[in-house]
């Protein structure tokens, strides 16, 4: 089976849809099926690995400073390389909805070629980091209704990472058939020990709390700095954050206030790690907290469960990340800081506890291996192949 994925920004570092991308690409290689990338040019390494289909990088006029703030790129989709690409392919899978993706969409429907995607991009991630979270209401129930009318109306499959996802397709009505599958986690080994250190009840050592994701205004992370703010142990409490964006001097400068305003006893730790790093520094962490409130899986904070640390995370209307927490005590509203304090207090009241949930959540990893997602993203390919042409709308659960 030749699979073709088209992604704007196949190489790129720190953007969650492109590492998903190449972690589903590599486990659908791993069992055995042909895959080519149509993309843009590897930015992060021009030496490096190229997709087999490249398109040049297109340059937005005046908005290519803030797309780059957001580590993103997109390929230019003119030329006869996207039919080359669509013409090689049994199927055509879609990772986004913008330019290249609808003239692979457009050449696949000429051809007869089945397509399908992943629904990896609310339109609330693009327009609330122009517009902020209390504008563009009207701008993203447009945007929705084009990308389900224009592309998902044109696909057979549509995979949707979280119950929430596929929720929300239903009430649009969109003739894609959606099923909920997660983008899967590569599997790893839990390093962090089954006993604790002998220091872990010394009511003096630091608490490490990480927040790993996007410094991005969805991400909400200074929802996390304002619970720090009302928590009994703000004074232990020595934060991390792990990621960058185009938030990150501003919320950088938010994280340090809290030490400068004597709040918090450590100086917070900002910066960008790598999937060793985020390992080591997992393992060693309290509690791993997730604020964002658009979000369409989270699969950032999954390295961290891996480790076995306790999560808490932010329950929202465009979140799924919340379908991860185990209980409503690693859950809280999203943006109430009262209540994600009350979470972090009763964690870090419960020590014992909060070890022995940790390596539950370690445990509740497997069910996301990416090779068992891929097995199953291979049967939907197998599908969209043989399946006839319909236009009844179908939804099912998961997969």
């Amino acid at each position: 089976m030749k699979i073709l994925f088209v992604v704007n920004n196949f190489f790129s570092q720190g953007n969650g849809l492109d590492e998903s991308a190449r972690r589903t690409v590599a486990a659908l290689r791993a069992a055995g099926e042909e895959v080519r990338v149509l993309s843009g040019p590897n930015l992060e390494d021009p030496n490096g690995p190229k997709p087999e289909y490249e398109m040049k990088k297109f340059h937005f006029p005046l908005m290519q400073p803030i797309l780059d703030s957001f580590g993103y790129a997109y390929a230019d989709w003119h030329g006869p390389v996207v039919e080359e690409a669509v013409r090689w392919a049994d199927v055509v899978h879609l990772e986004e909805t913008f330019f290249l993706h609808h003239a692979a969409m457009n050449w696949a429907k000429k051809l007869g070629k089945p397509i399908t995607g992943t629904y990896h991009v609310h339109p609330e991630n693009i327009v609330y980091n122009c517009l902020g979270h209390k504008g563009g209401y009207l701008i993203c129930q447009i945007l929705y209704r084009y990308w389900c009318r224009v592309f998902y109306d044109n696909y057979k499959y549509l995979q949707c990472p979280t119950d929430n996802v596929r929720e929300r397709l239903e009430r649009h009505h969109v003739k894609a058939e959606c099923f909920t599958l997660s983008n899967g986690v590569i599997p790893d080994r839990c390093i962090r020990p089954v006993l604790p250190p002998d220091n872990y009840l010394d009511e003096n050592r630091p608490l490490d709390v990480i927040y790993i994701g996007r410094t991005a205004i969805e991400k909400d992370q200074p929802t996390l700095y304002q619970a720090i703010r009302l928590s009994k142990y703000a004074k232990r409490i020595r934060l991390h954050i792990a990621g960058r964006g185009p938030k990150l001097a501003e919320y950088t400068r938010m994280a340090e206030k809290l030490y400068e305003d004597g709040v918090v006893g450590y100086k917070p730790v900002v910066g960008f790690y790598n999937r060793d790093q985020l390992r080591e520094l997992a393992a060693k962490a309290d509690l791993a907290v997730h604020c964002a409130y658009v979000e369409v899986e989270g699969m950032s904070i999954t390295e961290a469960l891996q480790q076995a640390v306790v999560p808490v995370i932010a329950t929202a209307r465009y979140s799924g990340t919340a379908t991860y927490a185990l209980d409503e005590r690693s859950t809280f509203p999203a943006g109430d800081a009262k209540a994600l304090a009350e979470r972090i207090d009763y964690w870090l009241d419960h020590p014992k506890e909060r070890w022995e949930t940790g390596f539950r959540y370690a445990k509740s990893m497997e069910r996301y291996d990416i090779r068992r997602c891929a097995k199953a993203l291979i049967e939907v390919f197998r599908k969209a192949i043989s399946a006839p042409k319909r236009t009844k709308r179908h939804y099912t659960s998961a997969a």
